[in-house]
């Protein structure tokens, strides 16, 4: 099965049982009934607990997990939608919010209210929360099929802000773990814990993570239409191996 058939799959599993919200499911990280119950479960975990630095999925069905980090006094990093800026990431620091923390967790507050920052301002994180369309028990991630959550990551590790054991962790309902397989690509970011409504399931995943950009897999317009990626391409860090340039 492919990716793209697994996510057609989910999608109407999701319609056919009613648990998707607005704005629907397809062709999007589906919203789904339980979402806020799913954010608490994740709140009660040690990997949670320990963090101090998140970077989080800016989608609809874990605007709970975004509210909850922020009342947690816990600095939160959103991507700006598609990389289209330089300073591609918006900062929500607690302190700095004051009482408009119940508001800032929507993507469009967290734009007026955050502050826009490079990858290699932001501060080193200590736990990855993001949205999937499908997941497996193994760990394997299908996002909606854009690739930015993995280009998200792979910027962050280039740039010393996550390591190698960095928690990744998604939030879904119960009807989205599936057991068809789908490749995993060296660019695949794969979760260490999914957390539904009703359980955690740690996945102690078998694959190996991003270790940043690799840069024979992007097309020349995907590059040229991501200024920070256009930027590293023409002034590449020296810590980045030559073999993914």
């Amino acid at each position: 099965m492919t990716k793209e058939d697994l996510r057609r799959k989910v999608w109407q599993l999701l319609e056919e049982h009613a648990v998707q919200r607005f704005p629907g499911a397809r062709g999007r990280i589906p919203n789904f009934v339980g979402s806020e119950r799913a954010a608490a479960r994740l709140a009660e975990l040690a990997v949670w607990r320990k963090a101090r630095t998140l970077k989080m999925s800016p989608d609809a069905p874990q605007l709970a997990v975004r509210r909850q980090a922020l009342l947690d006094g816990k600095v939160v990093y959103l991507a700006v939608p598609a990389l289209r800026t330089e300073k591609c990431f918006i900062e929500l620091d607690p302190k700095r919010l004051g009482r408009r923390i119940p508001i800032a967790a929507g993507l469009r507050n967290a734009a007026k209210h955050g502050r826009f920052v490079s990858a290699r301002e932001v501060r080193t994180l200590d736990l990855v929360v993001c949205g999937s369309v499908a997941v497996r028990r193994d760990g394997t991630r299908v996002g909606k099929g854009g690739g930015f959550v993995d280009l998200e990551y792979a910027l962050l590790r280039e740039e010393g802000k996550l390591k190698e054991t960095t928690p990744i962790v998604t939030t879904i309902h119960p009807l989205q773990i599936v057991t068809e397989k789908v490749a995993m690509l060296a660019h695949d970011i794969p979760l260490d814990f999914l957390v539904t409504p009703f359980e955690v399931v740690a996945t102690r995943p078998a694959f190996p993570r991003p270790r940043g950009v690799y840069w024979d897999l992007l097309k020349a317009a995907r590059i040229e239409a991501i200024p920070s990626l256009r930027k590293r391409l023409k002034h590449p860090s020296p810590d980045v191996p030559s073999s993914r340039l």
